[in-house]
């Protein structure tokens, strides 16, 4: 990554007001985190590769959604394929879904939430492993609508 590309995140930061950003990509993880009553030219800068690389790149995902319909965690939680550690995975790739169907659970404080389907189609693929932390609008699955 260069030099300017992190004078532009302190910049962003600098402009809204942020004290912490994170950014991922394929091969760097990038925090900046701003130390409290210094100006941004002292940010704590770390540069570390991921602990896992990232399942899916956003430019991938804009790539093939081009006719496919995102499904889009409506929390933060914990992802879950099944609805048991020993049970069959609500949905696999190449499965028919219609609306209402549901295609996985997503933890949130120890709340389990049942995700729907809200559009009936063919799964084309699934972009997060089990028991995978989720961010809110995080991309879980693309379908391809019927």
């Amino acid at each position: 990554m260069d030099i300017n590309k992190l004078r532009e995140f302190v910049k962003f930061m600098e402009e809204n007001n942020l004290s912490e950003l994170e950014i991922e990509d394929k091969d760097i993880k990038v925090k900046l985190k701003k130390n409290i009553g210094s100006s941004v030219n002292n940010s704590n800068l770390s540069l570390t590769p991921p602990s896992s690389p990232p399942t899916h790149s956003e430019k991938e995902i804009k790539k093939h959604a081009s006719n496919l319909v995102e499904i889009k965690a409506p929390m933060v939680g914990t992802f879950y394929r099944a609805p048991a550690p020993d049970a069959a995975p609500f949905v696999e790739v190449g499965d028919s879904i219609k609306n209402g169907d549901t295609l996985c659970i997503i933890e949130a404080m120890k709340l389990m939430n049942e995700i729907k389907s809200d559009v009936k189609g063919k799964i084309k693929e699934i972009l997060v492993e089990n028991a995978e932390p989720v961010e809110y609008g995080q991309v879980l699955f693309l379908v391809e609508p019927a």
